[in-house]
């Protein structure tokens, strides 16, 4: 191989992340703290142990149960 048909990876992948940057800055809110501050203190609030999902789980589950527990005693 001769040295012109050399590609520079190095200058490729730095030109990449330079654009990778551009585009998050660019997507990015204007009040990009703000916005951190506010998904942490969703992602902190206090979980009840029985959350609407959670209690609809919980009532599938027994009714299943039930259900089966019921066919088995018969």
């Amino acid at each position: 191989m001769e040295s012109d048909d050399h590609i520079d990876i190095r200058g490729r992948v730095r030109s990449h992340g330079v654009r990778q940057l551009t585009i998050a800055r660019l997507n990015a809110p204007a009040d990009w703290q703000g916005e951190l501050r506010r998904a942490l203190a969703t992602h902190r609030e206090p979980v009840t142990i029985f959350s609407n999902n959670d209690f609809r789980l919980f009532l599938q589950s027994f009714a299943i149960f039930f259900t089966a527990t019921m066919l088995f005693v018969m």
